[in-house]
């Protein structure tokens, strides 16, 4: 992807705000590999990583391949990588499905001050410093954080509640109610009795 496809690619939309960043970073990074999946288009990736049944790899450097010890017989493992694409200094964005603009951190958007993604992918197969995984959502080459274990006893949160979702979906309930009483009222305006005369 060329710089000129990821401004065309992750311009701002009307409603959006954008901030100057910081003259210099806080902290550093190393990359421990980088993932391969079959995406090399912002278009064609999946919204997000539970939407995609992909095969992906994990191509970790062999610098740190020693980290991925005692990984075998795990299933699910927790992805960071960097999308090292997407733009930097947005802090409202408006989602197409959304009404209004909301702010970056309300967002699992990759455009983020530190445009961290995370994703639980099931781990299919692990040979040397190669992880087969499904269940990403990032263009090809990706640059790859980090790798943990994924513990549902203490990672999966079943109660968690995202406040705007809950509204949009309270939102388009009752929409979908008022076209049901609409179309129920308009059938019932066009029965004619069977008994008329």
């Amino acid at each position: 992807m060329s710089e000129g496809d990821v401004g065309g690619a992750f311009g701002p939309r009307p409603g959006e705000e954008a901030v100057d960043l910081p003259a210099s970073f806080d902290a550093g990074l190393y990359f421990v590999g980088r993932v391969r999946t079959p995406w090399t288009a912002r278009a064609e990736c999946p919204r997000n990583s539970a939407q995609s049944d992909a095969v992906c790899t994990l191509e970790v450097d062999p610098r740190f391949a020693p980290a991925l010890r005692s990984l075998s017989g795990t299933s699910h493992l927790i992805v960071l990588y960097w999308m090292d694409r997407a733009p930097r200094n947005l802090v409202a964005q408006q989602p197409r499905h959304a009404p209004e603009p909301r702010g970056t951190f309300a967002l699992r958007s990759p455009a983020r001050p530190n445009p961290i993604a995370v994703s639980v992918v099931e781990l299919l197969e692990l040979r040397g410093a190669t992880l087969r995984v499904r269940g990403l959502d990032c263009l090809d080459g990706t640059p790859l954080l980090d790798i943990k274990p994924y513990f549902a006893s203490t990672d999966a949160r079943p109660q968690a509640r995202v406040g705007w979702r809950e509204a949009d979906a309270a939102r388009e309930a009752d929409a979908a109610r008022g076209a049901t009483a609409s179309n129920a009222a308009a059938v019932s305006g066009r029965e004619t009795p069977t008994d008329a005369p």
